[in-house]
């Protein structure tokens, strides 16, 4: 195996991307393949220092601070990222970008990040894409198979603010699902709690359960073609896999998922063209993280869910 950077004493800069963040989770991203015992080693031993000082792991950095880190070996390194040809790039995708934060129409099929099997997912691509953004991270996530409105942040103060945000139920998110079944309701609210547990093959799975945590979504009726009603489905709480289980327990699974689908009838929708989970996260409203001016995004529907969707007959 290789040996890697670092081999003399490194000194840091502050700037505005690491403002505000703690040490520890500084570390861990600058000392990408280091595990995390081994910072905290550092850290107690008084290896890395800040000001010139020994640090605590929950310190706050500001701006202006000088961070000493200390010689290092690294084993191995990552694998680079490979870029996609143009036209594939997911900074093609971009459907909002400034100083604060970048809105993308995310691919289904892409994981929002690495890990789990998946060597890179979209925060490492836009990452390797966009070097000019020093600072990148997402704001929340989407499931692998969900395409649509992923929003992430380009400052760190522009993050805290998101997720506060979030965490406060002020974010507007309409999603777009096709549902089977005969569904009647023009307004429709779930309040199931939801459960997060894994299978036996140790896969995520969420469960409806008296001992899960609450979720609230809110279905509305946007038409009906046959046997098929398309819905569009506003999350108030922003649980794992939110409307795929409530719909799924409400007896109207989506079509194509995978997970909590009817697994018979996925088959048949694939050999009529519809080879993914119907979900596409099509808008956001939100308070610019730095402005407070309102922002409201949409994502239009991808082209192989439109082209299912004319193939439709509608409702008599």
């Amino acid at each position: 195996m290789n040996d890697l950077r670092k081999e003399s004493v490194t000194f840091v800069k502050i700037d505005e991307s690491a403002d505000g963040q703690r040490v520890d989770n500084y570390l861990f991203g600058h000392l990408k393949g280091v595990p995390k015992s081994h910072v905290y080693r550092l850290l107690r031993t008084g290896q890395v220092r800040l000001n010139k000082g020994r640090v605590d792991a929950a310190r706050k950095l500001a701006l202006g601070d000088e961070l000493r880190i200390p010689p290092l070996r690294l084993a191995s390194a990552p694998p680079p990222v490979v870029l996609p040809r143009r036209g594939h790039r997911l900074a093609d995708r971009i459907l909002w970008r400034d100083d604060a934060l970048l809105v993308l129409d995310k691919p289904a099929g892409l994981a929002v990040h690495g890990g789990s099997g998946v060597s890179f997912g979209v925060i490492e691509q836009l990452r390797a894409e966009l070097p000019e953004c020093r600072f990148l991270e997402l704001a929340h996530r989407l499931d692998r198979e969900t395409s649509g409105v992923l929003v992430l942040a380009c400052r760190r103060s522009a993050l805290v603010r998101l997720h506060d945000q979030f965490r406060a139920g002020e974010i507007d998110k309409h999603y777009l699902a096709l549902v089977q079944g005969d569904w009647n309701w023009p307004v429709r609210h779930a309040q199931a709690p939801l459960h997060k547990y894994l299978d036996a093959q140790g896969e995520r799975r969420v469960m409806v359960s008296p001992e899960g945590k609450q979720a609230h979504t809110v279905f509305r009726l946007v038409g009906r073609w046959g046997e098929f009603a398309l819905l569009d489905a506003e999350l108030r709480t922003g649980r794992t896999h939110q409307i795929r289980v409530h719909l799924a327990h409400m007896g109207f699974p989506i079509a194509g998922d995978d997970k909590y689908g009817d697994f018979a009838r996925n088959r048949e929708l694939a050999r009529a063209g519809l080879k993914r989970m119907f979900l596409h996260a099509a808008r956001i409203g939100l308070a610019h993280p730095l402005t407070g001016e309102p922002l409201h995004i949409e994502a239009p529907l991808p082209d192989e869910l439109q082209q299912f969707m004319d193939r439709l007959k509608p409702h008599a």
